[in-house]
This record gives structure tokens, sequence and C-alpha cells, in this order.
């Protein structure tokens, strides 16, 4: 059975730092891309981040560019996010996800995360 697993969430005030991870287990990812999406309160789920499989491409939205690093470690078969400088506008529950290289949809998803940041 194929599982992806977010761990590493919480709260933490404005300017803090989270560092969320994303295990995978029932098959290997290290060819697969991988996404971090995340969805706030009462509004869609939107893309934060996402990495090739060789982890030598990355791709980030305008909202987190320079605060946001995505990184993965194929041994692991883990992806993570690092998050600097949270503004409360960071805050909610955050997936990841494997996009597949044939359809390019993201069709395996974790159960998520929440990051709350306080002002």
């Amino acid at each position: 059975q194929v599982q992806l697993v977010e761990s590493g969430g919480g709260l933490v005030q404005a300017g803090g730092s989270l560092r969320l991870s994303c295990a995978a287990s029932g098959r290997t990812f290290s060819n697969n891309p991988m996404g971090w999406f995340r969805q706030a309160p009462e509004k869609e789920r939107e893309f934060v981040a996402r990495i090739s499989g060789s982890g030598g491409s990355t791709d980030y939205a305008e909202s987190v560019k320079g605060r946001f690093t995505i990184s993965r470690d194929n041994a692991k078969n883990t992806v993570y996010l690092q998050m600097n400088s949270l503004s409360p506008e960071d805050t909610a529950v955050y997936y990841c996800a494997a996009q597949s290289i044939a359809s390019r949809r993201y069709n395996y998803w974790g159960q998520g995360t929440q990051v709350t940041v306080s002002s």
C-alpha cells in the first residue's frame, strides 16, 4: 500500500521557521516529481512548491519564493519543505503529493499536516 505521510507541522510565531517532511512508503518515488500544496480555511488548495525526481529542478509559488525551500532525499524516499519567515498568511494544512510522469497528475497524496502561524 502506497502511503505519503507528512510531519513537522505545528504552531509557530510570525517570523519563525518550520521544516515539513513527507515520507513515502509502499513504492519508491525517486523518479517522480513531488509537490507540496496547502489549503487554508475556506480557500481552494494551492500549489506551493515542486521538485523534480533528481532534485535538480524546483518551482515555487510566487508567495513563497525566497522563503521556502523544497528538497528531497531519494535514499530515504522523503521530501522536505523548509519554511522560513513564516507569516499568518501561511497558515494552512500542508499536503505532499507525488506526480505521475506519464499523466503529470498528482495521483498520490498525504493526509496533510497543520501549520499555524500566530501574529
